[in-house]
């Protein structure tokens, strides 16, 4: 809940940075001047990238919420109870340990969303976040294509 609550203020956030950026940039634009121009330009583009790059990201966080829960009501989450550290995170040593399982089950069915889904997972608890992502956009990308899911 407070990574959803966080996510809502850096979107709002943006929001009025988003509103004050191209008020600015509209005045500079105005005021006529080559350099100022360009100045406005980037004040109107910049947000805009921005805006672009927290749509992506939240609707990736939504898509994967809900292939987590759909897993979770099938019970097919991984089982595994891995020791944690003293920050609640899960030791590597013992995520390495069950890792093969799940890249095994990924390379038995590589269309299975389910399978890739686990792996993202398995990925995250190893420390290997760009690669949890990329398995996690895959179980996304898979679900997607056979209309699992939105």
């Amino acid at each position: 809940m407070r990574t959803k609550v966080a996510v809502a203020v850096m979107a709002a956030l943006l929001v009025v940075y988003l509103v004050f950026a191209v008020r600015y940039g509209a005045l500079l634009i105005g005021v006529g001047e080559p350099v100022a121009i360009g100045l406005g330009v980037a004040l109107l583009v910049l947000p805009l990238l921005g805006l672009w790059g927290l749509v992506v990201e939240v609707l990736f966080a939504l898509r994967a919420e809900r292939l987590g829960v759909r897993l979770a009501e099938e019970g097919a989450l991984p089982t595994e109870e891995l020791p944690l550290l003293p920050s609640g995170r899960i030791e590597r040593d013992a995520a390495a340990e069950v890792f093969p399982t799940y890249q095994a089950a990924v390379e038995a069915a590589p269309e299975d969303w389910r399978a890739w889904y686990r792996l993202g997972l398995a990925y995250d608890a190893a420390g290997d976040r760009r690669r949890a992502r990329w398995a996690t956009r895959q179980s996304i990308r898979l679900s997607r294509a056979v209309g699992d899911a939105d």
